[in-house]
């Protein structure tokens, strides 16, 4: 169809191995020859997990694509036991990539001999910035949105105007969750969000493990927590999860507000990351390749509370931009020890940092807001990726 057209593409950019028969249209388009099809190809993973890279048999692939040439060229560069979509497009690619520091290095565990850089997501910050600091950063920080490095320059914006920023999202947000819930949440109470697929490694239910503790963290400062998400229609134990956290809600009811708010889509995803205090993230580690709703949560002054685990790594500096929940990443201890103390560390965290500092420490909020901004939305954006595509892999 491009062809058709009259374009002339000068690089394809393979996102996972779903797009990988691009590779071997171009190989019958160019004599079989593996090394023009090289110079044209650009393959970026985004999955650190094995199972994730999709991998055919050859009788079905076989029965799907006719000519028989083709099925040989698959297995001549895809795998000889069986079709692995990864395997084929980094073959025919001149430059891969992973979507974190981390994750590259995960992926050049899982497929080692192949060189995997590293180009960290970002997010477009004009589309996932609140119309509040939007109007914001305009007034101090004109042309961010096509230079959002602008924003590390945050200071210039009094911190009560970011207060007052921060105060409408939230106040926003909270009007939606009371109009659609019915649950009566405050402006003044610590809003802590957790909102993303629902599927058992991203742990939704892990702050909800101890309900003592999340008791006693509520006597020391009130929270309130907000949940937004959907599972897989096929996922039986990410159903679940929604479940859980339902009977929690019920059964908390009259002691810590919590909601849950159905039919997750962009609208909805883009209140909940402007218009919550703390942006929770408890994945089970590696499977994180990169995430990114804590930038999205950043460039809106939201402070980030999460697992060490892709983007988080990078963006990371203890009680500066943020807090880390559990171990580091290089850290040997057993799956059983990790879970542990990621678990203790989140309440006390909670307990002795985050609710003490919300309600005792404004100035030191106001820090983590700035820093929020300054440190890390003025670096994880799209515009930054971009220039890193563009210099590293498409030049």
């Amino acid at each position: 169809m491009l062809n058709a057209l009259g374009f002339k593409v000068r690089k394809y950019h393979m996102n996972e191995g779903h797009s990988s028969l691009l590779a071997l249209e171009l190989l019958k388009q160019n004599s079989l020859d593996p090394n023009k099809v090289k110079e044209l190809c650009i393959f970026t993973t985004h999955t650190p997990v094995e199972a994730g890279h999709d991998k055919f048999d050859y009788g079905l692939v076989g029965d799907l694509i006719q000519d028989k040439n083709d099925v040989e060229i698959l297995r001549k560069y895809g795998g000889q036991n069986y079709f692995d979509t990864s395997i084929f497009a980094m073959n025919l690619s001149n430059y891969i990539n992973g979507v974190t520091k981390r994750h590259s290095q995960i992926s050049s565990a899982l497929y080692p001999g192949y060189k995997i850089h590293a180009i960290t997501n970002g997010v477009h910050s004009y589309t996932w910035t609140s119309p509040y600091f939007r109007k914001l950063y305009d007034r101090y920080l004109p042309d961010w949105e096509n230079e959002p490095e602008l924003l590390i320059r945050v200071g210039e914006i009094p911190d009560t105007e970011l207060w007052e920023a921060h105060w409408n999202a939230k106040r926003n947000l909270i009007d939606e969750v009371n109009k659609k819930t019915g649950i009566g949440m405050d402006y003044d109470t610590l809003t802590i969000g957790f909102s993303r697929r629902m599927t058992s490694y991203k742990r939704p239910t892990l702050i909800l493990s101890d309900l003592e503790m999340l008791r006693n963290i509520n006597k020391r400062g009130k929270i309130q927590l907000i949940f937004a998400g959907k599972a897989h229609p096929n996922d039986e134990a990410g159903k679940q999860i929604i479940r859980d956290i339902y009977k929690v809600m019920k059964t908390l009811r009259d002691e810590i507000k919590i909601a849950f708010l159905e039919n997750y889509n962009m609208d909805l995803a883009a209140k909940m990351v402007s218009g919550v205090d703390v942006w929770l993230n408890t994945p089970n580690c590696p499977y994180e390749a990169s995430g990114t709703s804590g930038m999205k949560a950043a460039h809106n002054g939201v402070v980030n509370l999460s697992v060490l685990d892709g983007w988080w790594i990078e963006g990371w500096i203890e009680d500066v931009t943020g807090w880390s929940i559990g171990p580091k990443p290089d850290e040997k201890i057993s799956i059983e020890e990790t879970r542990l103390a990621e678990l203790k560390d989140l309440y006390y965290k909670l307990y002795y940092i985050v609710v003490p500092m919300y309600y005792e420490q404004q100035d030191e909020w106001f820090k983590l807001i700035n820093n929020s901004i300054g440190m890390i939305a003025s670096y994880f954006n799209s515009h930054r990726m971009m220039r890193y595509y563009v210099t590293e892999a498409y030049l």
